[in-house]
């Protein structure tokens, strides 16, 4: 005879998992500011998220209160989420953020060699020929010669911005 608190064999044990409130609270309050997030992006990249019809319009109408009502409408939109996959929307999110700290990489590098290019002369632009096999090495040549010149006689430095100009233009044809 079997005991009466015993379960059977053939019935799988269910784990529960108790959720304190207090950590119920701060999931909502990620997920909160993961839709100030949302709602701080411009519309155009906000049409690239994997949203819902609903929380898209919510997100939409946030953008345009003010004060109390945009307050509540962030509260809402938390609500919201919490129906939703959190994880796709923190990844969008996550690449738009990386994407401009990419860009702003790009950039320090591009600064970096048009430094060298000041600097070191042929040496630097032989460099950038590498890199850039069709770049004008007269015109680099000429423009770095330009920009010492204007650094010792402490003129404005037009032709150190304008091998810049012509490293990044090398650079954007090149991606």
């Amino acid at each position: 005879m079997a005991r009466k608190n015993q379960k059977a064999p053939w019935e799988p044990e269910e784990e529960i998992i108790w959720v304190s409130k207090t950590e119920m609270k701060r999931d909502m309050e990620e997920l909160q500011k993961l839709g100030e997030e949302l709602v701080a992006l411009k519309p155009n990249v906000l049409e690239k998220f994997p949203l819902s019809e609903e929380l898209y319009d919510a997100i939409k109408d946030a953008q345009r209160f003010k004060n109390e009502a945009r307050r509540r409408q962030l509260q809402y939109i938390g609500k919201l989420m919490r129906h939703q996959d959190a994880e796709p929307l923190q990844q969008a999110l996550d690449k738009v953020r990386n994407k401009h700290s990419q860009a702003t990489a790009v950039l320090h590098k591009l600064e970096q060699l048009r430094d060298r290019v000041v600097e070191e002369g042929d040496t630097a632009i032989a460099d950038v020929l590498e890199l850039y096999p069709h770049a004008d090495r007269q015109r680099l040549r000429q423009l770095a010669r330009q920009a010492v010149k204007e650094k010792k006689a402490g003129k404005p430095a037009k032709a150190y911005r304008e091998i810049f100009q012509i490293i990044k233009e090398l650079n954007d044809e090149e991606y």
